[in-house]
This record gives C-alpha cells, sequence and structure tokens, in this order.
C-alpha cells in the first residue's frame, strides 16, 4: 500500500513517501481513478491493480477483532496499524472496490454522477419530464 504523500526523490526518477506521510489511511482515490479508467476504458489492468490493493487492504489493514485501520508507516513490515477505521473506508473505498468489479449496469456512468463522497446521483436533464 502507498503512503499518504510521494514525490518524486532527487533525481526524478523514483517516489519516495514525504517526511511525515508514511502513514496510509484506506482513502478511496485511488481505487476510484481505478473504477472510472476501467468504465471508460475496459483496460483490464485496473480490475488487476483494483485486485491487488484489496488484496494488500485485507493482508495489511484487517484487524482480528473486526474491522479495519489505517496504518502508521508502510516501509515497515508489518506495518503497525493505527486503531482508526475512518467511515471514508467502508462508504467510499469498499463501494468503488465493489463497483470495479460489478457489471456496468450497476451505477452506469451514462446515468448517474458521483458527488465527492462517492454517493451516485441521476443525471438529471431538463428537458426530460419527472414522473410526479
Amino acid at each position: 500500500l502507498a503512503p499518504e504523500i510521494v514525490a518524486l526523490d532527487e533525481k526524478g526518477q523514483d517516489l519516495v513517501a514525504k517526511d511525515g506521510a508514511k502513514h496510509h489511511l484506506i482513502r478511496p482515490e485511488a481505487v476510484e481513478s481505478l473504477f472510472i479508467l476501467w468504465r471508460i476504458t475496459k483496460d483490464p489492468i485496473y480490475r488487476e491493480w483494483g485486485w491487488k490493493i484489496f488484496e494488500k487492504i485485507d493482508q495489511y489493514t484487517r484487524v482480528p477483532s473486526g474491522g479495519f485501520s489505517g496504518l502508521t508507516d508502510v516501509t515497515v513490515v508489518p506495518p503497525e496499524l493505527n486503531n482508526k477505521m475512518d467511515s471514508f473506508f467502508l462508504a467510499e473505498t469498499l463501494k468503488y472496490l465493489y463497483l470495479l468489479f460489478t457489471p456496468d449496469d450497476v451505477v452506469p456512468l451514462d446515468r448517474f454522477v458521483f458527488n465527492t463522497e462517492a454517493h451516485p446521483l441521476p443525471i438529471w436533464h431538463p428537458d426530460s419530464s419527472r414522473e410526479t
């Protein structure tokens, strides 16, 4: 799993964790991007990457008593849990991972748009009639 913030190294060739940002909060942005890229391109690499991310989330962030936890430092193996599961993990990260592997007719992107909290909202067309 990636650190919270990365930057290019001094040579500009490799990504490295920024100082103070080696933690991982199981945020949704990466898997959200994979979901959108899969739906648009159908390139199987996006599902492969999503599955790898899911496997690492399960391997490194699952809490034995139940639930998941962010990590304090991804450069240490095994990483230490921060004992905090932010609500966006369930509400967004897992939702996008689920949608990455569903058929396109489950929340089709030509009929729905996602808000910043991963809620699908129907696209409204002002010329269409609304049923009451």
